[in-house]
């Protein structure tokens, strides 16, 4: 099954899930907001709905779910569908990149973040938000992983392997963060960002591209 059809199929289910997990989702959008540049021109890869792209100002994004490119359009993102290891545009076209939890989805994590870096203007900025998972979350995640429909054909990282993979393309490693200490179900109040990685469940990671 593509990666992709889960969120084609169930996409009103996935948008359900950031009105559940309000105060989870609201802490992750904290943690990249820091990170997220105010300038230039931004991509996010695997735009998805577009619940982080519209409130953090990122004007263009890719997926190759077309359900869920509808919700991110009408939240202003101009929305082009596409799959992230072969993006559909030119050398250097943007300032900025930023991928959300993309990574456990993509056939091949080398591969994106190769095109994330070809897009991406010389000393452009990649941030990516992703699930650890060597986290109490990332490991709850693996062990009822059949049970959902989302995470079934996911394959989650932990941070160490992130930083590998960045370093591996050519990318210079920035700053950690991290938030979501609590089991997601306890998580009913906003979590302040935290520095560096290892003990939350949502890590964010910048890079630059030192091409």
């Amino acid at each position: 099954m593509p990666r992709d059809a889960p969120f084609e199929a169930h996409h009103q289910r996935y948008e359900a899930w950031f009105d559940k997990h309000e105060a989870a989702y609201l802490s992750e959008l904290l943690a990249l907001r820091p990170f997220v540049p105010w300038e230039g021109r931004g991509i996010e890869i695997g735009v998805g709905s577009g619940r982080f792209a519209g409130p953090l100002g990122v004007q263009v994004g890719v997926d190759p779910a077309a359900a869920m490119l509808v919700y991110a359009a009408a939240r202003g993102i101009e929305v082009v569908e596409g799959v992230a290891e072969n993006l559909p545009f030119a050398n250097d076209s943007f300032d900025y990149a930023l991928v959300v939890t993309t990574i456990c989805f993509v056939d091949s994590p080398a591969e994106m973040l190769a095109e994330a870096r070809r897009v991406l203007r010389p000393d452009g900025r990649l941030v990516i938000g992703f699930i650890d998972r060597e986290s109490t979350l990332g490991q709850d995640y693996l062990a009822h992983q059949a049970e959902n429909v989302f995470y079934r054909e996911a394959t989650f990282y932990s941070a160490d392997e992130v930083e590998r993979l960045l370093l591996k393309t050519g990318f210079s490693i920035g700053e950690w963060a991290q938030t979501l200490a609590r089991p997601l179900l306890e998580t009913r109040e906003i979590e302040a960002m935290q520095a560096g990685h290892g003990q939350c469940a949502f890590v964010v990671v910048t890079a630059t591209n030192e091409s």
